[in-house]
């Protein structure tokens, strides 16, 4: 997920810088917006380290919802970029926190803390970049 979701920002980064994007400024707002949202969701790693897992992964599926709320709002590149990234953190709606108790779980599985740290950073760095697509 961090890997991809790297790549995904370092294309951004050079569309951005190549000019191939010039974000309008109604995607800076946007994404103003899903920076500020990202930031609230998901805060810094000691502070999701003290959280439950049930408390982590509610932070991580808002992150991903915030994510997708943007991306109802624009077109073009950013559409594209957010769509990317949310793709990326979808693996985030097949974990639980919780046990199975026995039963089925439509395909939920648990995720290591590696996972969780893993989805947490990547939520981070699509923060970091959609800061700066504000001032592009």
């Amino acid at each position: 997920m961090r890997t991809v979701i790297e790549d995904l920002v370092e294309e951004a980064e050079r569309q951005i810088r190549d000019q191939t994007w010039v974000p309008a400024p109604a995607d800076r707002t946007v994404a103003a917006k899903a920076a500020a949202d990202l930031h609230a969701a998901v805060g810094t790693p000691q502070a999701q380290q003290a959280l439950s897992a049930v408390d982590r992964l509610a932070c991580l599926r808002e992150a991903l919802a915030d994510l997708a709320i943007a991306l109802a709002h624009v077109h073009g590149r950013l559409a594209w970029f957010l769509g990317a990234a949310v793709t990326a953190l979808a693996p985030v709606l097949h974990w639980r926190a919780l046990s199975a108790e026995d039963g089925p779980t439509f395909g939920a599985v648990r995720p290591t803390l590696q996972q969780y740290e893993e989805a947490e950073d990547a939520i981070r760095r699509l923060q970091s970049t959609l800061a700066d697509i504000t001032a592009a």
